[in-house]
């Protein structure tokens, strides 16, 4: 098996970090905001930055590893990119209708 190199660790490692913290902060977000429609903005953008930290991180060390260019885990956050913001998009249409097509004070 071969070792990871101290010199990808490094990059990895921070990159690991900062996709935990961004998804702490949405939960945080998530739990302390009030209402519904406050609340869909923290988690969405903590999750999207956060995944693809962890994407860059995993991809780092997948192309180390085989010593060449690994790419598809780009397919995954891609996806993820995608599918998140129509997400929260239906959510809160579907709350806007729930409250009587009124808009959110």
């Amino acid at each position: 098996m071969n070792a990871i190199p101290a010199w990808i660790i490094v990059p990895v490692a921070l990159l690991m970090i900062v996709s935990g913290v961004l998804t702490l902060i949405g939960s945080i977000g998530l739990l302390r905001l009030r209402t519904f429609n406050e609340r869909m903005h923290a988690p969405t953008l903590g999750m999207t930055l956060g995944v693809f930290c962890m994407v860059l991180a995993s991809t780092l060390v997948a192309t180390v590893l085989q010593g060449r260019p690994v790419l598809h885990e780009f397919l995954i956050s891609l996806f993820l990119i995608m599918t998140a913001p129509v997400t929260a998009i239906l959510l809160m249409q579907s709350a806007i209708r729930r409250q009587g097509g009124r808009r959110p004070e």
